[in-house]
């Protein structure tokens, strides 16, 4: 398993550095660039914790879907056609992961876990993987325990797997790659590295994970044509080191210290 695992991280590496210097949004941006031990040791430690944690809310899911989703209604779904298994699995857990997304912009407890993820100044494929056990538990929660409880068929299942895993790496990718008229249909970099600047404009803006529609529709929507971020990360002071970043979330806060602001006064919009 070790050895599959360095195998898969050796190509994702083989596929998206190159990439990343033929056509980089960030011309200057080293390969090597800061911060990037810290993660590594987000891929390598956080990354077993994540999986497994994974595992169990897939097998949970699974096993309650057996027990209380109808048989009946779980042979009808698995027995559609594959596409359309597919497409249904991404509305579903992608709207599991806007709302998931915005409840973590949106609550100071739960915006400390995620404010590790938002830390990363530099984006690149390696930078999609600082992000805290927790803050990923929770989201798989949404994202994945719905459709493993309603029973889609296990081809349609992988698929979505593969698209969730190479999207998530593609739209924090360091990669120009224009998407025309499909902009507002599949999550680019371009969509998903506005919200990660750190910009008045942009925050608490496109928490969707691959149907930028979501936020159309949420009013959530920010990607100007012919523009891009100036600056990443957050105001929020998250500490540098991978263990401070682990128990960063559990540690008091200083009298003087704020936050960057989260889902903003004058939006009406807001989680109810």
């Amino acid at each position: 398993m070790e050895n599959l695992d360095i195998a898969k991280y050796l190509l994702i590496a083989v596929i998206f550095i190159p990439l990343e210097r033929l056509w980089p949004r960030r011309r200057n941006q080293k390969i090597l660039r800061r911060l990037w031990r810290v993660d590594i040791a987000h891929l390598v430690f956080s990354g077993l914790l994540i999986r497994a944690g994974g595992i169990m809310i897939v097998v949970a899911s699974i096993a309650l879907g057996q027990e209380y989703f109808p048989a009946a209604w779980r042979d009808f779904i698995a027995g559609q056609h594959f596409a359309l298994q597919v497409f249904i699995i991404l509305i579903i857990a992608d709207l599991g992961f806007y709302w998931v997304h915005r409840l973590f912009h949106q609550y100071p407890s739960l915006w400390r876990i995620h404010a590790i993820h938002h830390s990363i100044e530099e984006m690149d494929w390696l930078a999609a993987h600082r992000v805290h056990p927790i803050d990923q538990v929770l989201t798989r929660m949404a994202t994945l325990a719905p459709v493993f409880f309603i029973g889609f068929s296990n081809e349609a299942l992988v698929a979505f797997l593969f698209l969730y895993k190479w999207q998530a790496l593609l739209v924090h990718s360091n990669i120009n790659i224009p998407f025309g008229p499909f902009r507002w249909i599949a999550a680019s970099p371009e969509f998903h590295h506005w919200h990660h600047a750190n910009e008045p404009e942009s925050l608490d803006k496109n928490f969707a994970g691959q149907l930028p529609i979501i936020d159309k529709l949420f009013g959530t929507a920010y990607m100007p044509k012919n523009c891009a971020p100036n600056r990443y990360g957050t105001d929020t002071p998250v500490p540098d080191n991978y263990i401070d970043q682990m128990f960063f979330p559990f540690r008091s806060k200083n009298k003087n210290q704020r936050d960057q602001p989260i889902i903003s006064q004058n939006d009406t919009s807001g989680v109810s």
